[in-house]
Formats: structure tokens, sequence, C-alpha cells
């Protein structure tokens, strides 16, 4: 397994964790923690799609 596909499988958890435990804290009433972990999640995407532009010509096995 490539570093790429690692790196895509880990982006992938990391932001689905990070959404998740948004919603958590939002359920639970902390505001601040909730808009944390959304602006954590959305740095993790964006670094996501910086990853795979500059790894493009890389295959992904």
């Amino acid at each position: 397994m490539s570093l790429k596909a690692v790196h895509l499988i880990f982006v992938t958890l990391l932001a689905a964790l990070s959404f998740g435990c948004a919603a958590w804290a939002f359920q639970a009433g902390s505001g601040w923690w909730g808009a944390t972990a959304i602006a954590a999640g959305m740095l993790v995407i964006a670094y996501g799609i910086y990853f795979l532009r500059k790894l493009r010509k890389i295959s992904y096995l």
C-alpha cells in the first residue's frame, strides 16, 4: 500500500472523527468545542486536497 493510499485512508477517518466529535459537542451543549472540531475537520480536508494535488502523478498502489 502506498503512502498516498495510507494518507487518503487516514485523512478520511480523521475528517469523519472530527465531524463526529463536533456533532457530539453540539449535542452536549458545548458550542466552542463543536466549532473547533468543525474547523479541524475542514483543515484536515484542505490538507487532504493539498496532498492529493501534490502527489497527482503517483499511483494508489
